[in-house]
């Protein structure tokens, strides 16, 4: 006899993924982004508030840290967030800008470790952040490094001529650059984290407003995360 899927259980999961993508937001927005009624996704998200998954912050919804307990279980992110750590701290107190470690995740990336910049101005992406494998320096900077087979189904389709292009010229340089592509006036700039088998593990990357990244210092700061990776990918 077939067993019977809970679908207030899933509806919940889809929730708090629309939360870790879009935070901070409101419910009548997340209500509107899933096609929900807003009183069930109320609901959904004081279940998730009184289990400490996310929190009320001044413009909507936002995730807790207790996601971060998930990465203590036995995982090679943890592992990979674990020795990426220091090299975080190392490359913010190099460049004065806020750092962050992605990995892959499904179809996207996500955001499991950050470190803020001291700078007043700053972008700080939260922990969770589902990060869109279109556009995005961490994909720019990975996706070089995936087979065939992984572009396609990141993408949706086989990259174009001009895609494979910018691959080669990510793969030359060891570093890719967002310009304002994903959150207006920020620029990200990421290089991919290689095991010794050269498989992409996931993404270092430095990201501040566009004002303080000159073409220089954002070439700069490519090399330092080139040299990081490198050292980085060396231990896995």
């Amino acid at each position: 006899m077939p067993v019977k899927r809970g679908s207030s259980g899933r509806r919940m999961l889809e929730v708090f993924e629309a939360v870790a993508a879009s935070q901070p937001i409101g419910v009548s927005a997340l209500a509107r982004l899933l096609e929900a009624d807003k009183s069930a996704v109320q609901r959904d998200l004081m279940t998730l508030a009184d289990a400490g998954w996310i929190r009320a912050a001044q413009s909507g919804w936002e995730l807790t840290p207790r996601i971060l307990t998930l990465a203590r279980t036995p995982h090679s992110s943890n592992d990979l967030r674990q020795r990426a750590r220091p090299v975080l701290e190392a490359l913010r107190s190099s460049t004065g800008e806020t750092t962050y470690l992605t990995v892959p995740d499904g179809e996207n990336f996500v955001v499991i470790d950050a470190l803020e910049s001291p700078q007043v101005l700053r972008t700080v992406p939260p922990i969770g952040l589902v990060v869109p494998t279109r556009g995005s320096a961490t994909a720019r900077a990975v996706l070089p490094y995936m087979g065939a087979a992984e572009q396609r189904r990141l993408l949706g389709a086989d990259p174009t001529k001009e895609l494979l292009d910018q691959f080669a010229h990510t793969r030359l340089l060891g570093f890719a650059v967002n310009d304002g592509d994903i959150v207006a006036g920020a620029v990200a700039i990421a290089s991919a984290i290689l095991d010794t088998g050269d498989r992409p593990l996931g993404a270092l990357v430095v990201t501040a407003p566009a004002e303080r990244l000159d073409q220089e210092r954002r070439e700069r700061i490519g090399l330092q995360l080139v040299e990081a990776v490198r050292t980085l990918g060396s231990e896995m």
